[in-house]
């Protein structure tokens, strides 16, 4: 299996890996402007130079306690099947290699989570990693009236 180039989060004490090539940038937390009716999961919106985009708070998408805001905490940018959107996350870590050797799929029980979001875990010596399926992230239609 080929070579992954990730962008890992923290979310708490959990780390979370997502494919770089759908990241587009990862900014300060800037105001964020709630939209009426909007999945609980979805913050809000931000204008990021100009374009209006959802904001996913990442806590309240996998069923997490919320926690308070840290000079950490980052918003990653990302774009997935034409869509852009940001996901909130306590702080971004690193950008890493991890050789598809090393990753396993997903736990029957993926700790705690829809296992949906996760496509697989990775190992990186005794660190594990929780690599996300974004495609499923936005939860197929839920934030498509916003960015349509």
């Amino acid at each position: 299996m080929a070579e992954e180039q990730l962008v890992t989060f923290l979310l708490g004490t959990e780390e979370f890996g997502v494919d770089i090539m759908k990241v587009q940038e990862i900014i300060r937390i800037p105001p964020i402007t709630r939209v009426p009716k909007a999945p609980d999961f979805v913050e809000g919106v931000i204008n990021l130079r100009g374009n209006i985009i959802p904001v996913v708070n990442l806590r309240v998408r996998f069923g997490m306690t919320l926690d308070e805001e840290t000079d950490l905490s980052r918003i990653v940018v990302l774009q997935v099947n034409g869509k852009v959107f940001g996901v909130r996350v306590d702080g971004v870590t690193e950008v890493l290699r991890l050789d598809g050797e090393s990753i396993e799929p997903p736990p029957p029980v993926a700790l705690g989570m829809d296992s949906s979001f996760i496509r697989g875990v990775g190992k990186i010596g005794e660190r594990l990693l929780i690599l996300l399926n974004l495609d499923q992230l936005m939860g197929g239609d839920a934030v498509n009236e916003q960015t349509a």
